[in-house]
Formats: structure tokens, C-alpha cells, sequence
């Protein structure tokens, strides 16, 4: 796999590439203003007893939204969290507290109806590269997007040889890595948390502010990389390649020598490294509201106000329609992976007359979402025969964050 480094109107373009194909695409435009990941010193504006929820301050400008659900706070003594008690009993309009962005917010174009507060949580979480620092929980756990078995019981073990470090989640990438990669990830991880603390407890006062960014592009792709072979990590402009250095010799020390920064002719051009590298007609791709498979048959995604709706339509493919459909699975997987696309998804597949042929189809589909950094659930088959699908993504759409953008 390839990793590109670029950017466009002060926004910066990661792409991840294994034989020139784009696999991974992440972006964080100039007018970004709530990262996922960010951690926030927040005031209370007030409590909504009907919703259970709070409405929060960030930083002055920014909104967030605090579900009971993600309530962790500490009171004469106790610990509660989410769902032990109303939210109204435990915060108070004025109350200041340590949140972190679930999800990211762009600056709203005109006409925007959408913009919606970002949804903060209370539980900290600190992600590396192998594994995710949970300050606020004592136990060990295994990330909840793994559903391989064997790989389960691989890291099951890994966490029997941890045994000095506790409040830690391993990822994927963590079971074909050394238990002492994560012993030192752990300790960095940990050691990040302690000066995050001491500062908040030192520096913080009564004003909301931010007081940690979440991960930038160039971050999310390297960790959402860990478990694939990174051959090389190309950039060519001198703040990315040092940015890519200090995040390496961190976490990465392996992908340091992988590191190249390239000179190429006009190298001030748009997206410069992505024209070189002869794929932004497959960027452009991912803003049409189709895409087509090979063999001819095509898909069409739908994005309304509730769902994301994708047809699979069949052209001059000869091939059967199980193997269309799992052709069309695997590039529906890929395609949401790019976009960014999220919520309630309904896929309208080829009808199969079998249910041999709708399971195969369907354990076909869940191997093709495996690769996917964020949680991806295939909740089966409607009556209609409609595949039911659901994806949390942690930032705005990709068509939402390249608005007024020109390639």
C-alpha cells in the first residue's frame, strides 16, 4: 500500500493506494471546525429533560451535544455513567466539564439546513496505532468491530501477556504485531493522558476551549493502515513530510525509511502528487451519484434525508447474479469506505431465488466490510429483500467536506 500526502485551499488530502487503486481517501478542509477525536474543556449552556441530554459550549463558537447515554461523572464520591441517573441530576446549567467529539463539523455553506450540534462524549478515548487508551475504564477490551473468532482469541492471549497495563482496547492490527510494540504504545498513550490532565487541572479555567485536537487526516489513514503493508509514504510539500516523521518515529518507527518526498514538475498545482500519481479521475468518481462494477452492471447511490438508498443494476454482465451481487458488495463496502457515507443504508440487490445463494451473499458482504475503520453493522434481509445495513463514520460526509471545492 501507498500513502499520499497532499493538500488543496489549506485542507489537507491523505489517499491510500494498494496497486494504484484508491482505497482509503480522508480529508480535513480549512473550514473544519469540530474534529472527531477532539477533546474539549466545556461549559454547560443547559439540560433538556425531555431529550435527556445537555447542550454545551465548546469553545466559545461550537455547540455540542451530550446524550445521557455518554455521561461520566464523578459526585460525592461515586462514578456515575450513562443511563444511572437523569442527566438533569447530574449536570447543571454552568457546570464545566471534559468532553471529547464523537463526530466532526464543518463550517455550514449558505443555505445549510443540516448542520447539527456534534455529539461529545465524557468517556476519553486516546487512539494509537495497535490500540485505544480508555483512562476512565479499568478494564482491557477487544475492539467490538472484530468478529473474526480466531483473531478474538489471538488477542484474548495478548491481553493475558499485558499484564501491567490496564484501560486499553486493542485494534485489528494489534494481533500481528509483538505484545512489546504494545507495551510501548500503551506507555506513550498513557504518558499523553497524564500531561492532558496536569494541563487541564493546571491551565483551565472558566472559559470553554479546546484543549487537544482529535487526529488529522494523515493520522487516521496511518492507523486505519496498521494491519496492511505500507510500502511507501509519498509527500511533497516539507510540513506534511516532518508532520509524517514525528507521527512515525511515535508510533511507526518501522515506516520511518518509508517515508519519500518526491519532486515533481509544478509541484504547486492542485492536488500536484495525486495528478502524478494518475488518480484523480478516481476521486472525482466518488462525487457522481453512480459508480460502475466490472463487467458493465452498475451501481446507484441515493442519499436522502433518512437513508442511503443503492440499486444494483445489472447491464451486460454474462456473470450470475450471486457473483454480480458480491462484485457490487464488495465495491458498496469500498465506495461507503471512500464517501464517508453513514446512517441507515438499504441496498437493492439483484434478486436471488435461493436462500443458499442470499446467505453466501450476505457472508460475502461482511468479509467486504472487514477492512472498514468504522463500525459497520448488516442487520440481514427485509421481507422485499432489501439488505439492511448501518455505519457510524466519525467525520461529515466526503461530498460535505469538499464543498466549493475545486479539483
Amino acid at each position: 500500500m501507498d500513502i499520499l500526502i497532499e493538500e488543496l485551499d489549506g485542507g489537507l488530502w491523505v489517499a491510500a493506494l494498494e496497486s494504484n487503486k484508491l482505497e482509503g481517501l480522508e480529508v480535513d478542509p480549512e473550514m473544519e471546525e469540530v474534529r472527531a477525536g477532539s477533546v474539549y474543556w466545556a461549559r454547560v449552556i443547559r439540560v433538556d429533560t425531555t431529550l435527556d441530554a445537555a447542550f454545551l459550549s465548546l469553545d466559545g463558537d461550537n455547540i455540542g451535544f451530550l446524550n445521557s447515554g455518554d455521561l461520566r461523572i464523578e459526585k460525592k464520591g461515586k462514578i456515575y455513567k450513562g443511563g444511572d441517573e437523569p442527566i438533569s441530576k447530574l449536570l447543571s446549567a454552568g457546570d464545566r466539564i471534559l468532553v471529547q467529539a464523537k463526530e466532526g463539523k464543518i463550517e455550514p455553506t449558505d443555505g445549510d439546513l443540516e448542520q447539527k450540534s456534534p455529539r461529545v462524549s465524557m468517556n476519553i478515548t486516546l487512539p494509537g496505532r495497535y490500540l485505544i487508551h480508555t483512562p476512565f475504564e479499568k478494564d482491557n477490551k477487544i475492539s467490538q468491530r472484530i468478529r473474526d473468532k480466531t483473531v478474538r482469541k489471538n488477542l484474548t492471549k495478548m491481553h493475558g501477556d499485558m499484564k501491567e497495563q490496564t484501560s486499553c482496547i486493542l485494534r485489528a492490527a494489534a494481533a500481528n504485531t509483538q505484545t512489546e510494540m504494545l507495551v510501548r504504545e500503551h506507555k506513550i498513550l498513557s504518558e499523553m493522558w497524564e500531561q492532558l490532565d496536569t494541563h487541564i487541572q493546571d491551565n483551565t479555567g472558566d472559559e470553554p476551549q479546546l484543549v487537544m485536537l482529535g487526529p488529522d487526516a494523515l493520522q487516521r489513514i496511518l492507523s486505519d493502515s496498521a494491519d496492511r503493508q505500507i510500502d511507501k509514504i509519498e509527500v511533497i510539500v516539507m510540513d506534511h513530510l516532518q508532520e509524517a516523521e514525528n507521527w512515525c518515529e511515535l508510533y511507526a518507527p518501522d515506516l520511518m525509511t518509508k517515508i519519500e518526498p518526491l519532486e515533481i514538475e509544478n509541484p504547486y498545482d492542485n492536488l500536484a502528487l495525486f495528478e502524478h500519481r494518475d488518480i484523480l479521475d478516481q476521486i472525482e468518481t466518488l462525487f457522481q451519484p453512480y459508480t460502475i462494477l466490472n463487467g458493465g452492471s452498475t451501481l446507484i447511490l441515493q442519499e436522502t434525508a433518512a437513508l442511503l438508498a443503492i440499486d444494483v443494476n445489472r447491464a451486460t454482465d454474462t456473470d450470475s447474479t450471486l457473483n454480480i451481487n458480491k462484485k457490487a458488495g464488495q465495491e458498496i463496502a469500498r465506495q461507503l469506505r471512500l464517501r464517508n457515507m453513514g446512517g441507515i443504508i438499504i441496498i437493492d440487490a439483484l434478486k436471488m431465488k435461493s436462500d443458499k445463494d442470499r446467505k453466501d451473499f450476505l457472508k460475502s458482504l461482511d468479509e467486504s466490510f472487514q477492512k472498514d475503520p468504522c463500525t459497520v453493522q448488516i442487520h440481514g434481509l427485509t421481507n422485499l429483500g432489501l439488505v439492511e445495513i448501518t455505519r457510524a463514520r466519525r467525520t461529515p460526509t466526503l461530498q460535505k467536506r469538499c464543498e466549493g471545492l475545486v479539483l
